[in-house]
Order: C-alpha cells, then sequence, then structure tokens
C-alpha cells in the first residue's frame, strides 16, 4: 500500500491514464482526480476510469490531492504553474513527467519548500512495461522519492539518477520506444523483401525484440555475450552484423540518443 490516499493528476493523456491503469491494477487503495481541459478527453477518461474524479480545473484538483502529477506537455509548464501556484502547498509532494522541464524551475514557480520530484517514464508505460529514471528536487525527501518510485514501479520499472543525468535518460529510454519501433519495422520491412507476407514478418520481428530484451533482463547477462552465443563462426548472423558495422549501426544509435538529449537540454534552457 501507498503511504498515501488522494493523488491528483493534472493532464490525462495517455502517460496519465498509464499510470492510473497501474494504480488501479495495484489494487493500492489510492483515490484519484484528473483536471483535463478537453471536454472529449474527460468523456473518454469518465468512460476508462468510473472510480475517478474528472474535472476541468487544474486547481481544484490539485488542492485535492496530497500528491500531484503533472502531466502535461513541458510547453505548457509555465501556464499550468501560474494556475497552480496558491493551489500547491509545501504539505503537497509535486511530481513531474514534463521533459526538460527542471526541479528547480518548478519549484521557483511554486510555493517556497514545496517538494518536487521529477521522472522521466516512456510509452510502454502503457502496457505496463514502462522504464521510468526519478530524481528529487531541493526540498524532496528520501521518502517522497521512495514514494514516486513504488508509484512508477507499478507501471515497469524505475530507477533514481542524478537530475543531471535526465536529459541522457530522455534520450536513451524516453525516445528510445521510437527507435525500437523503427528497428522492428526494418526487420519486418526486410522479411517482406526476402519473401516473407507482412502480417508474418511483422510478427516475427516484434516477438524476436521482445524476446532479445526478456533475455538481456532476466539473465542479466551483458549483451554481448548474449550476442556472442548466437554469433557462429562463418555463420549467417555474423554477416548480418557485418553489414550492420559498415552500416554504422552502433554510430547512428548513438547519435539518435546524442541528438535527443540535446533537444532536451534545448527544451530546458541549458
Amino acid at each position: 500500500m501507498l503511504n498515501v490516499r488522494k493523488i491528483a493528476f493534472i493532464g490525462g493523456g495517455n502517460m496519465a491514464e498509464a499510470i492510473m491503469r497501474g494504480l488501479m491494477q495495484g489494487e493500492v487503495g489510492v483515490g484519484l482526480c484528473v483536471a483535463e481541459i478537453s471536454l472529449k478527453r474527460r468523456d473518454e477518461l469518465t468512460a476508462l476510469f468510473p472510480n475517478v474524479r474528472v474535472v476541468e480545473d487544474a486547481a481544484e484538483a490539485a488542492e485535492w490531492g496530497e500528491v500531484v502529477i503533472l502531466a502535461v506537455k513541458p510547453q505548457h509548464a509555465a501556464a499550468v504553474l501560474d494556475l497552480l501556484e496558491r493551489a500547491v502547498t509545501p504539505q503537497k509532494l509535486v511530481i513531474s513527467i514534463m521533459a526538460g522541464i527542471t526541479t528547480a524551475k518548478i519549484e521557483e514557480n511554486l510555493a517556497p519548500g514545496c517538494r518536487v520530484i521529477r521522472t522521466m517514464p516512456n510509452t510502454p508505460a502503457l502496457i505496463g512495461a514502462g522504464a521510468t529514471a526519478v530524481c528529487s528536487g531541493r526540498k524532496a525527501s528520501d521518502s517522497d522519492l521512495d514514494l514516486a518510485r513504488q508509484i512508477f514501479s507499478l507501471t515497469g520499472s524505475a530507477v533514481t539518477v542524478d537530475e543531471k543525468l535526465m536529459d541522457a535518460v530522455t534520450g536513451l529510454s524516453g525516445s528510445g520506444p521510437a527507435y525500437v519501433f523503427t528497428f522492428i519495422e526494418a526487420l519486418a520491412d526486410a522479411g517482406v523483401k526476402n519473401g516473407l507476407p507482412r502480417d508474418v514478418a511483422a510478427r516475427l520481428a516484434a516477438q524476436t525484440v521482445l524476446g532479445s530484451a526478456r533475455m538481456v533482463v532476466e539473465t542479466g547477462q551483458h549483451p554481448t555475450l548474449l550476442k556472442e552465443k548466437v554469433t557462429s563462426p562463418g555463420g549467417t548472423t555474423i554477416a548480418g552484423l557485418h553489414a550492420l558495422e559498415n552500416g554504422s549501426f552502433r554510430g547512428v544509435v548513438m547519435n539518435a540518443v546524442e541528438a535527443a538529449c540535446l533537444r532536451s537540454r534545448e527544451l530546458s534552457g541549458k
């Protein structure tokens, strides 16, 4: 059970939905409220979560909650924080999932002494397979950090990092699902090019990535060791790996992560 009774969400998008699903499936016995400006989305949330309080006013939700989760797009951060300045007191814990918005930026726009936790989840949280990094602001306690980890563990796994590393997290796991989807698409396209039906190629590609990722997580072995177990001397796999190396596959992936990391820094004004 979480050591909190009421959690309010400011913003009712996909990630807020994922966290709410995790809380409900975890049966943690917490009351939920979500503030969403879109009438259409409010209706959708009401249909999805009949037991969740759905409102339009962000300040109303923030006043109600003991924990306030900021789940709006980063470009809306300033406007939302202005709305919450009086509603969020130091007695409440603020958890942000806004990419590129620092804890210091949030703290300076709320009442003095406010406790802030910053997180970076990713979209697989929608199916309970997310990866979330968590860091704390100046006033947040160890118990605040632990509570945030507990919440996001219900949507997958959660790790603690220093805030200075959050841009790297954004580039890696925050944006990473898009890279993986592109890789799956490329694998499937290659299967089609070589004669496989589209549906068969897509299923084989997706399951191959899923199974490979599970092997890394569940065996705890380094990816290099697992790769070597597939790579026979003079075989098909080493021929394919050679083609990847010729195409600078590793370098391209590293460049993608770095580009997203740099963009995260731009969003935070660094």
